[in-house]
C-alpha cells in the first residue's frame, strides 16, 4: 500500500474465494440442477473458473456446456429455480475455511477496523453461509449481488459501503481474490489486496492489478497494521 497514504478504517472483504472455499458446494447444486434436465454432471475443476460474477452467470455459462443461446433463454427461469432449490438445501454441507480466515478477521477487529462482506453471491445464500461458519458476527454489513442495482465489478456496492460508513474510499482496503474485487476497488478508490489462492476466473492472481498480494487474511491484516503505523 502507498506510503503516506491515509490510515485505513474498514475493510471490505469478499466471500468465495477468499473467505470460504464454496466450489464444492457449487458442484452438487449445479449438477442437482443439470439432473433435471437430463445432463450428464459436470465436474469442479469445470466449474471453478465460472465462479465470481454471481448466479446469473453461473447458470448460463453452466448450461452453455450443453446448450446454444436459444434454448438457454428458454431454460433459464427453470434452471435458476433449480439451482436456488439444491443451493438452498446444501448451502454450506461442503465448503470450508481457508487457512488464516478466523485469525485474520479477529486481527482486523483489533484494529479497529469496521468490516464488512460484499460478494456477488445472492444475499439469501450468503448469509447463512456467514452465520453457519462463524463468519457472521465479524460484519457490520452484508451486500449480496442481488442487494443494489449492480455489483462488482461495479464500484456501486463498494461505495455504498463507504457511504454506510462515513468514510472516504482512501481510507478502506477492499480484499479479494479476483479481477471483479480489484476492478471494483480501483473504481471505488480504494485499496485492495488480493489472496493468490480463490478462483480468478481461472486466471493467475498476478495478471490482478492490486495493491499487493496477501498469503492470508491474517496476512492482510498484519500489513494493514504496518501501513497504519506509518499513515498519515
Amino acid at each position: 500500500m502507498r506510503t503516506g497514504a491515509a490510515a485505513i478504517k474498514a475493510a471490505i472483504i469478499d466471500l468465495d474465494g477468499t473467505m470460504l472455499h464454496t466450489v464444492p458446494d457449487f458442484e452438487l447444486a449445479l449438477n442437482g440442477m443439470r439432473a433435471e434436465f437430463g445432463l450428464a454432471p459436470t465436474t469442479a475443476a469445470i466449474i471453478e473458473p465460472m465462479v465470481g460474477k454471481g448466479s446469473e452467470k453461473l447458470i448460463r455459462d453452466v448450461l452453455a456446456l450443453d446448450y446454444e443461446a436459444a434454448r438457454i433463454d428458454a431454460v433459464f427461469d427453470e434452471a435458476m429455480a433449480a439451482y436456488q432449490r439444491h443451493y438452498l438445501a446444501i448451502n454450506g454441507q461442503r465448503s470450508t475455511l481457508y487457512p488464516g480466515v478466523l485469525e485474520g478477521l479477529q486481527a482486523l477487529k483489533e484494529l479497529g477496523l469496521r468490516l464488512a462482506c460484499v460478494t456477488n453471491k445472492p444475499v439469501a445464500f450468503a448469509r447463512p453461509l456467514l452465520e453457519q461458519k462463524g463468519l457472521a458476527p465479524f460484519f457490520e454489513l452484508l451486500y449480496g449481488g442481488d442487494s443494489l442495482a449492480r455489483k462488482k465489478p461495479d464500484p456501486l456496492p463498494l461505495l455504498q459501503v463507504c457511504r454506510d460508513f462515513d468514510l472516504a474510499p482512501a481510507s478502506v482496503v477492499a480484499i479479494g481474490d479476483s479481477s471483479n474485487d480489484a476492478e471494483a476497488a480501483r473504481a471505488a478508490g480504494c485499496f485492495v489486496l488480493t489472496v493468490p489462492y480463490g478462483y480468478n476466473h481461472g486466471m493467475p492472481v498476478q495478471s490482478i492489478q492490486s495493491d499487493g498480494i496477501v498469503d492470508s487474511l491474517l496476512d492482510a491484516a498484519k500489513l494493514v497494521s504496518a501501513h497504519n503505523s506509518t499513515s498519515t
